[in-house]
């Protein structure tokens, strides 16, 4: 192969690998994006789940105080009453 020859197909070959590299940039650049919208994306919901945990145990809480104010007849007779 000529000089002339084979420096066309180095100059061919880098240029491939140069732009196969910008591509590999460009994805990976897209990719930190997408991972940082996800990171945000967890953290928010993160935080919701632990908000609506905490309110459902308030709520539980709350339910397990009415139900301790319930009269202990009260279940028995109203099953009488039915009967």
């Amino acid at each position: 192969m000529s000089p002339a020859m084979q420096n066309h197909t180095q100059q061919t070959q880098l240029d491939q690998v140069s732009e196969r590299v910008e591509r590999l940039l460009v994805r990976h650049l897209e990719l930190q994006r997408t991972n940082a919208l996800l990171s945000e994306q967890l953290a928010l919901l993160t935080h919701e789940r632990d908000s609506l945990k905490s309110r459902l145990g308030a709520a539980r809480a709350r339910v397990d105080a009415l139900l301790e104010r319930l009269p202990e007849t009260l279940g028995t007779e109203a099953m009488k009453e039915n009967a």
